[in-house]
């Protein structure tokens, strides 16, 4: 479980660093995805989300979901 969890808080630090490229707030996120801030408060905080919520804030941030796989090297 904690391997798992340690992988989605990983995504929620490739999103948090493409919100900051972007100078994107995480409120505007929620705006723009229709998610609640509570929501994606819990994947920050390592609850999973569902792969249309991660379609949801690719489309958001304008990026491939390749960004998000947790196996690409991030140099």
């Amino acid at each position: 479980m904690i391997n798992k969890q340690r992988g989605h808080n990983m995504l929620w630090k490739l999103i948090q660093k493409e919100l900051k490229k972007q100078g994107m707030t995480a409120y505007r996120l929620s705006k723009i995805t229709g998610l609640s801030q509570n929501t994606l408060q819990n994947y920050k905080h390592g609850h999973e989300p569902s792969f249309s919520n991660v379609v949801k804030i690719a489309d958001a941030l304008g990026v491939s979901l390749d960004e998000f796989r947790s196996d690409k090297k991030n140099g």
